[in-house]
């Protein structure tokens, strides 16, 4: 089985997810054909790149890239048999992607890789109607927004075929992104649990009123985060323990094990009166903040971080 040299990316849903790969894919000199049915989705699109793209230079892009490399298109199908990689970005509904992935797999050359950005949806789900070659049919989950943050989350489904995995975990480390394979399918992968239990936590802490929002943010933004920028929790452990993570576990396992039991004594439980007080809590403080300066922000620090990731790594 020979898999395709990959030139032409066929991104599927132009939303904030679809436009961002849609920048990172023409940054690398590809070639992209994008499509979505929402009213002003073109336009939307034409927007965010040009807006995008002197951040992408920041980042460098490579000889040959142009903004002029995309196509949008009503009705991608007849441009299904020229695509080399197909990047999903469509709503997280199985009905959808079923009928969706039924189609591509259908008319796309049979060993086109076809990944989907669900943050949750594993794809054993919405492969069930696949025929021709259901084993190209694999997640690749990046964490927004894409055409940044390096993160992108490889996960196959039982059926999926080993060269396909490795075929699609080469493609994303070719464009300067940082895949990890997460080898078993479980429900919203590795990236968004991990997320997932600190928001958890920190709605918890912030509705019981035992700290403000923004003081709940500048906790992590302050200590956990620029820890973790470098180091994740588990090397931070090892550090935390002397270079010792046998050391830290025990030393702190008693502590870390009482806070685990409180934690689920006062779990957040997502109820809508509950979201309705956090939610009142939270836009308090949100809307005191420019929200746009805050984006700016942010993707200023993160090319600034990348950019000199071989400095930070000394």
């Amino acid at each position: 089985m020979a898999l395709l040299p990959i030139k032409t990316v066929g991104v599927i849903g132009a939303g904030l997810m679809g436009a961002s790969w849609t920048a990172l894919f023409l940054a690398k000199g590809l070639q992209v054909i994008v499509t979505d049915p929402a009213p002003g989705a073109k336009e939307m699109l034409h927007d965010f790149l040009n807006e995008r793209w002197p951040t992408m230079a920041r980042l460098g892009i490579k000889h040959g890239a142009s903004l002029d490399n995309y196509k949008f298109v009503p009705d991608i199908s007849a441009y299904l048999g020229h695509i080399d990689f197909v990047q999903e970005n469509g709503p997280e509904r199985l009905d959808f992607k079923r009928k969706l992935f039924a189609h591509l797999d259908s008319n796309t050359r049979e060993h086109v890789i076809l990944a989907s950005s669900s943050s949750g949806l594993p794809s054993s789900q919405f492969v069930t109607d696949c025929k021709r070659n259901p084993a190209r049919v694999l997640i690749g989950h990046p964490f927004n927004p894409p055409h940044l943050v390096p993160l992108v989350e490889v996960v196959p489904n039982p059926n999926t075929g080993t060269a396909y995995v490795k075929a699609a975990l080469e493609f994303y480390r070719g464009l300067d992104k940082e895949p990890v394979l997460v080898n078993r399918e479980t429900p919203g992968f590795v990236a968004n649990r991990l997320q997932a239990a600190l928001c958890a936590e920190a709605y918890s802490l912030i509705s019981r009123g035992i700290v403000s929002a923004r003081d709940l943010d500048k906790t992590v933004t302050s200590g956990i985060g620029l820890r973790w920028a470098l180091n994740g929790p588990i090397m931070t452990n090892v550090l935390g323990g002397g270079r010792d993570f046998k050391y830290f576990m025990n030393h702190l396992g008693p502590a870390l094990k009482t806070w685990s039991d409180d934690m689920r004594d006062h779990e957040f439980d997502f109820s809508r009166e509950k979201i309705d007080v956090l939610d009142k809590i939270v836009q308090e403080w949100v809307s005191t903040v420019d929200i746009d300066g805050v984006e700016r922000k942010r993707d200023n620090y993160i090319v600034g971080m990348i950019n000199n990731e071989s400095d930070a790594s000394i």
